[in-house]
């Protein structure tokens, strides 16, 4: 007679560690099901905008609700300890929601103007915010590739959204293909620190560390070594910076913002967890690393921009500079440091949403026209909106009273009290250069063309700043302002993110 068979166990589920995430994936595959419900029904667009909306401010709600758990009761570990939800994850997770319904918002008018399908858009920005959300969270080199790929799929057919535009294709498919190869590099680092270690998950990872002394530790430094060139390339850090100025520049103009705010801060999230949970010991190993990538971003995103006449390529490199800054953070391996890179990462995500979403307003029908020269003398024409670009790149200048000085200051403080000189001189240097094609930008909005001609060939007759649009601009630009005057709540902020960590 066979025994009884042993008791089939499962992992336990915490289901308020994944709520965020299921909020935007229901909300998406709703707005799928409502768009082939309802295909023919006049009011489809809003029916899904609504629904899209909905569950950003659900998700928002319960990242609320999981910051008031964590900070009384400590971390959640889910999903076999897979998971991890702590203030680290809800920060990041905050700025990643914020940047989801703001490119929604921006996008409403948008899509209508360039004859795009709003529902299809709706679902893509909220299926890559889910995969942003859960590489937020990850606590596990496999979840951070389903993360990856989660957040990067949508977003290669976002970029090539805009069929009947050549450069919109283009941008997609060099995206895609980098991408790609990119998911693959990573994918291999994966193989090559479970084959050292064992496993996979960033606190096993640790533990195995702390316990066993590697003789021959080739394999996991190599590991180490393609795990950062994968995150590298999404955080557009040189040189693996090579898709950001062409795919910024083609993408639709929503798209771009919501590609430069949110997914910087979902591959640093994944960065910061794999250097201080995950490989702390090794921190001699890659703060070298950190090190170069840091001083490569900053100097050739600064002096690449200088010689750039389109205004999203521009931006494009300075996206890339802005990497190098909170790189320095990183690569100060301290609290304050952390702490720094944080409170950039959120400074930044509406810095820059606030500069494309002018953009995307100021912008001819077709999305192609954005030399300097077609926005010449727009602040003339346009007092506020062209006020309001100047604002949002003095601000990515650093200009103190903006939040863009409050972030380059903490991360220069962080660097100096790690006693980093070397790369503190660095940054200077590079924020000095910045300020050249920002101030560039400035003028360039005040100046008025030469003649009437030049005057026609510009940007179009004004048009209506809609609801939505003008929400997304006065948030960005009241949030800015407010750090860069009242920065303390926002520094506080940060700092309890980082307690856990």
């Amino acid at each position: 007679m066979l025994g009884a068979a042993p008791p089939i166990t499962t992992p336990s589920v915490d289901l308020w560690g994944i709520a965020p995430i299921m909020a935007l994936v229901g909300a998406g595959v709703g707005v799928v099901l409502l768009r082939a419900l309802l295909r023919r029904h006049p009011a489809v667009t809003w029916l899904c905008f609504t629904l899209s909306m909905a569950g950003v401010i659900v998700a928002g709600a319960l990242l609320a609700r999981q910051w008031n758990l964590v900070r009384d009761d400590g971390p959640i570990t889910t999903f076999t300890g897979m998971v991890r939800v702590d203030p680290f994850a809800v920060f990041l997770g905050v700025v990643v929601t914020s940047a989801t319904g703001l490119a929604l918002l921006l996008a409403v008018a948008y899509v209508r103007r360039e004859g795009l399908e709003a529902p299809e858009y709706f679902a893509l920005v909220l299926l890559s915010g889910a995969g942003m959300l859960m590489m937020t969270t990850a606590n596990d080199l496999v979840v951070v590739f389903l993360s990856l790929e989660v957040l990067s799929i949508p977003l290669y057919v976002l970029a090539a959204f805009d069929r009947r535009r050549l450069g919109s294709q283009e941008a997609g498919l060099k995206y895609f293909i980098l991408g790609a190869f990119s998911s693959a590099v990573f994918l291999y680092g994966v193989a090559l620190v479970y084959g050292a270690t064992g496993t996979t998950s960033l606190t096993g990872i640790a533990q195995f560390l702390n316990q066993n002394a590697l003789f021959e530790q080739s394999t996991l430094l190599a590991g180490l070594g393609l795990l950062i060139v994968g995150l590298g390339f999404k955080v557009s850090a040189v040189p693996f910076h090579m898709w950001t100025p062409d795919v910024y520049q083609g993408a639709p103009t929503p798209v771009t913002a919501f590609m430069a705010a949110a997914t910087k801060a979902a591959a640093f999230a994944a960065l910061l967890r794999l250097f201080t949970i995950a490989f702390p010991q090794y921190r001699d190993d890659w703060r070298p690393i950190v090190w170069v990538l840091a001083v490569l971003s900053l100097l050739w995103g600064s002096i690449a921009a200088v010689v750039q006449s389109d205004v999203k390529r521009i931006l494009a490199y300075s996206s890339i500079a802005h990497a190098g800054y909170i790189l320095m953070g990183v690569y100060a391996a301290t609290p304050r440091g952390r702490e720094a890179a944080l409170l950039y990462l959120f400074i930044y995500a509406f810095m820059t949403i606030g500069a494309f979403a002018v953009l995307t307003i100021a912008t001819q029908t077709g999305d192609d026209k954005h030399a300097l020269s077609d926005y010449r003398g727009l602040a003339l024409r346009r007092p506020v909106l062209g006020g309001l670009l100047i604002f949002f790149v003095l601000a990515q200048a650093g200009i103190p009273l903006t939040g863009g000085f409050i972030g380059k200051l903490e991360v220069f403080s962080a660097v100096a009290q790690a006693k980093e000189y070397v790369i503190l001189v660095i940054g200077v240097l590079s924020a000095v250069i910045a300020s050249f094609f920002y101030l560039r930008i400035a003028f360039t909005l005040v100046t008025s063309p030469d003649d009437d001609a030049a005057v026609a060939e510009t940007l179009e007759a004004p048009r209506r700043i809609d609801a939505f649009s003008g929400f997304v601009l006065f948030s960005t630009a009241v949030l800015v302002l407010a750090v860069g005057l009242v920065p303390g709540p926002f520094i506080h902020f940060a700092r309890d993110a980082t307690f856990f960590l």
